[in-house]
């Protein structure tokens, strides 16, 4: 038997999966109609909107490991949308920064990729999706601060 606790948590983790999964194919759906992959989208959106960032930055940004970020910016670079820089105080360190051609492909994807989100999340007021935003940030925050299930927490 379940607490109503436990019913209520579980119920929110289902309906919280299937709305992210639910916005997330149209995400996916607008982002490979320019032949890129979520992760190279999100790479190449944190560049436009950050400027030439560390790799171990980027990575943290978007969420991968160290080794899928060297793996996306490789793929990148090989089609002329990213390139390395090195970094002037640590010679071990380096940037990813956009090219031109880059900037010209994010800068033009961008503002359509934005209201196909903004179309997905229509069925929220702005009300609603701002209380959305705030709720889930402190669920996130949460979740990010305790011991994880496995690992000694419940």
């Amino acid at each position: 038997m379940r607490t109503e606790s436990e019913t209520l948590a579980l119920k929110l983790w289902v309906v919280l999966s299937r709305a992210h999964a639910a916005v997330t194919e149209h995400v996916r759906a607008d982002i490979s109609r320019h032949d890129l992959t979520q992760t190279e989208f999100a790479i190449l959106e944190v560049l436009y909107h950050r400027g030439p960032l560390l790799l171990g930055e980027v990575q943290r940004r978007i969420l991968v490991s160290s080794g899928g970020i060297t793996y996306l910016v490789d793929r990148l670079e090989q089609r002329g949308l990213v390139e390395r820089r090195d970094c002037p105080g640590d010679r071990r360190a380096r940037y990813a920064a956009l090219t031109a051609e880059g900037e010209a492909l994010i800068g033009r994807i961008f503002p359509e990729h934005a209201r196909c989100i903004e179309a997905a999340v229509g069925g929220l007021t702005e009300e609603e999706q701002a209380e959305a935003v705030r709720l889930l940030r402190t669920l996130g925050r949460y979740a990010a601060e305790r011991e994880k299930c496995g690992e000694g927490g419940e």
